[in-house]
């Protein structure tokens, strides 16, 4: 079994983990005071744990609107099998007379301000940064690739035209550790998002008069993950960069850069810990010791890969690569996907 399986393998047995210990938290928080009605506004696996949270805190005083494009859509099964009211997006007016606050968990879409207008307490929002940092789309990909040391999850208000600017109900912080992959850091911080949402929820008159606006000055953006991100300079992107590059978009997208004029996609990668033979950036060699590629990387720093996928072929290992591929080869190096390859 590949690194990668069993490190999926374990993000799920962690999920489960984490959702079994999630119940009592829940349970902790819920108020003695009648909870507002909730129009709940969301999509993916992100969104679930708050959905789940809010239906155990709130009973019936749940409703929620999703996109129906996609017949896998978590948080619509959820509200179909506990037969909570749901609406298909976009929504009318009328459709949110019957509720007094909003809730947006990772929907996607701006919410036009006659929607917002219509909740009696407004509209709030579950971000998984601590803003003003990493507004936009993909706060967890940027915070673990630009190096944070730590994140966390806001609750903020949110305002017509435009994504997090909102003032900041309560946050949440929590260390990012060196090694830690995507998945895992989005699981956790999902779930820390729903126990902050219910206790936002039950405390909601006291966030919202204490609610602090952002430092527009300080804010930083985490914008859609388009293929220039996934593309690899050897000559500008050190190991460190990459690396956490990795780990960021694992399990979402993978690293990729050219060979014998073939599009390769990199699957699994490490930081050797020492220093091996010297390698030009992108430069390589198959280390039958250890069975990987050792790839050269800018500031004289070193990359090992142990899977990959070449252009048209399944995944596999770098022994079947080096097997494959080398003996064709005249110069062994990786380039840029523009480039041919030498």
């Amino acid at each position: 079994m590949f690194y990668g399986q069993k490190l999926v393998n374990n993000f799920y047995k962690y999920k489960r983990k984490a959702w079994q210990s999630v119940c009592p938290i829940i349970k902790r928080c819920i108020s003695t005071h009648e909870p507002p009605r909730i129009l709940f506004f969301g999509t993916d696996n992100f969104s679930l744990p708050s959905l789940q949270a809010l239906h155990l805190n709130c009973s019936h005083n749940v409703g929620v609107v999703t996109s129906f494009k996609s017949p896998a859509n978590c948080v619509r099964s959820y509200a179909e099998r506990q037969q909570l009211p749901l609406q298909r997006w976009p929504i009318a007016n009328a459709q949110c007379a019957d509720y007094d606050l909003g809730v947006v968990v990772s929907f996607g879409h701006m919410i036009p301000a006659h929607i917002i207008n219509a909740f009696p307490l407004g509209m709030i929002n579950v971000h998984a940064s601590l803003l003003p940092r990493w507004r936009g789309a993909a706060p967890i990909i940027y915070a673990i690739m630009r190096g944070d040391v730590s994140t966390g999850v806001s609750i903020m208000k949110i305002e017509p035209h435009h994504f997090d600017i909102g003032a900041v109900l309560a946050q949440r912080e929590v260390p990012i550790r060196r090694e830690i992959y995507m998945p895992e850091l989005h699981a956790s911080l999902a779930l820390l998002g729903a126990d902050l949402l219910v206790d936002t929820v039950n405390n909601l008159s006291d966030r919202l008069k204490d609610a602090k606006p952002q430092e527009n000055a300080t804010a930083s953006y985490a914008p859609k993950i388009t293929s220039k991100v996934t593309e690899i300079l050897w000559t500008e992107h050190s190991a460190d960069e990459l690396y956490a590059r990795h780990r960021a978009l694992y399990g979402y997208k993978n690293l990729t850069t050219s060979f014998l004029d073939k599009h390769i996609q990199l699957l699994e990668l490490r930081l050797p810990e020492k220093q091996l033979a010297v390698q030009a950036p992108g430069h390589f060699s198959y280390q039958r010791s250890r069975k990987s590629l050792l790839i050269g990387c800018a500031q004289g720093t070193q990359l090992e890969v142990l899977q990959l996928r070449v252009e048209g072929r399944k995944p596999m290992s770098a022994m079947d690569f080096s097997n494959g591929f080398l003996k064709q080869a005249s110069s062994l190096q990786f380039t840029h996907n523009k480039q041919v390859a030498c």
